[in-house]
């Protein structure tokens, strides 16, 4: 899929949101938003407004499955975000594309285009 895309960032390290909004923004796309929490991401799930999201699977100790489960059952394709040491995804979320931390350019922009083609298909 081509053409500039709307992502929010779900991320709750201030400095490694900044650099992934530079790399998204560096790529054409836009940022609709930084969530640093499952309850504001929550909150911008609801208001909606993007294309895409990138979640870090791990936000101030709590999981995103929630945010995972509220994407999914509105169609919104997601990625999941990693800095290793963590659990595998539960069984309906193993087949989402996911990226390993630290980001580069060179990973994140063939991972937005994975996701983007993905079927989309709700919960």
């Amino acid at each position: 899929m081509s053409g500039s895309r709307n992502i929010l960032i779900v991320e709750d390290e201030p400095l490694i949101a900044m650099m992934l909004e530079d790399f998204i923004l560096s790529l054409g796309h836009g940022v609709s938003g930084t969530c640093d929490s499952v309850a504001s991401a929550l909150d911008e799930v609801a208001k909606g407004g993007f294309d895409l999201a990138i979640l870090d699977v791990n936000l101030k100790g709590k999981s995103v499955w929630p945010v995972a489960t509220a994407l999914r059952s509105q169609g919104i394709p997601f990625v999941l975000a990693s800095g290793g040491h963590v659990d595998p995804p539960p069984p309906e979320f193993a087949d989402v594309p996911m990226i390993e931390k630290p980001y580069t350019i060179d990973r994140v922009t063939p991972i937005i285009a994975a996701a983007l083609a993905r079927p989309n298909a709700a919960a």
